[in-house]
């Protein structure tokens, strides 16, 4: 075939698409489809994080019977076309631009180095606990001092910044007493406590889906040492970092502020 015969990108499209459509018109219940998947981002957005886990399967069993034995690249590329959706609803929940689309790059990461025979349910599990907790820091904080609410999200927004009070408070253009004063009155835990929990919370991610060093994800979350992080790490997951990086079967440490409405 010479280059005047190939056919355009758009022409392979178009038949790939009537190809499809052909197959398709033969399954049952592709409207179910897409109610289960409607039903999966309200779970989400809802955080009902366990029964998230249960309609992905749902989810994954009604791309099984269209795959056949092509299934683990269908459901790899399904769990792509779900992060990028739950990144731009990320973004319409006002997470800032950059970290949406950290978020979208975390997850074709994990699911790229997980993504066989072996563990593609495993991923399932790991990108539904992901959603969840990213779609947790953008719920509005319901303290009773609308600073401490703004605080929070700010927190959430920059963890990976080296956040001190002295810059929280300049930001907020209030003293470090009052902000100290008010955060530990409303939120039940002091502000220094909050910024290692989130940190702690945040490294989780990169201790068991990334490739860097103990000692690169502390100095990434701004620990003053190894040592320090680890003993900060095992005081809220009851774990060192190592031993958290080395068992998958070891849960995410979630934390509840006290004083959460």
């Amino acid at each position: 075939m010479n280059i005047l015969e190939t056919p355009s990108i758009q022409e392979t499209i178009s038949r790939i698409f009537m190809n499809e459509t052909e197959k398709v018109t033969q399954l049952d219940g592709l409207e179910r489809f897409f109610e289960v998947e409607t039903q999966l981002m309200h779970e989400i957005h809802n955080l009902e994080k366990d029964r998230a886990k249960e309609t992905l399967r749902e989810l994954i069993d009604m791309l099984a019977l269209h795959a056949g034995k092509d299934i683990i690249r269908t459901v790899r590329n399904y769990y792509i076309i779900l992060s990028s959706v739950m990144a731009r609803k990320l973004y319409e929940m006002r997470v800032p631009p950059k970290k949406a689309f950290a978020f979208n790059a975390a997850c074709v990461e994990l699911v790229d180095k997980h993504m066989n025979d072996s563990e593609f349910m495993y991923v399932a599990d790991e990108l539904i606990e992901f959603f969840t907790s990213i779609i947790s820091e953008r719920k509005q904080p319901s303290f009773g001092h609308q600073t401490v609410n703004k605080v929070v999200i700010f927190i959430n927004d920059e963890v990976e910044r080296d956040l001190s009070v002295e810059e929280i408070a300049k930001h907020f253009n209030i003293s470090t007493s009052h902000l100290s004063r008010i955060f530990r009155e409303h939120a039940g835990i002091t502000l220094v406590e909050y910024l290692n929990v989130r940190r702690v919370e945040e490294s989780q991610y990169y201790l068991r889906h990334s490739n860097k060093g103990i000692s690169e994800i502390s100095k990434q979350f701004h620990f003053c040492n190894q040592s320090y992080f680890t003993r900060i790490f095992k005081k809220y997951t009851s774990v060192t970092p190592k031993q958290f990086r080395d068992s998958q079967h070891i849960p995410y440490f979630r934390y509840t502020l006290p004083n959460a409405k």
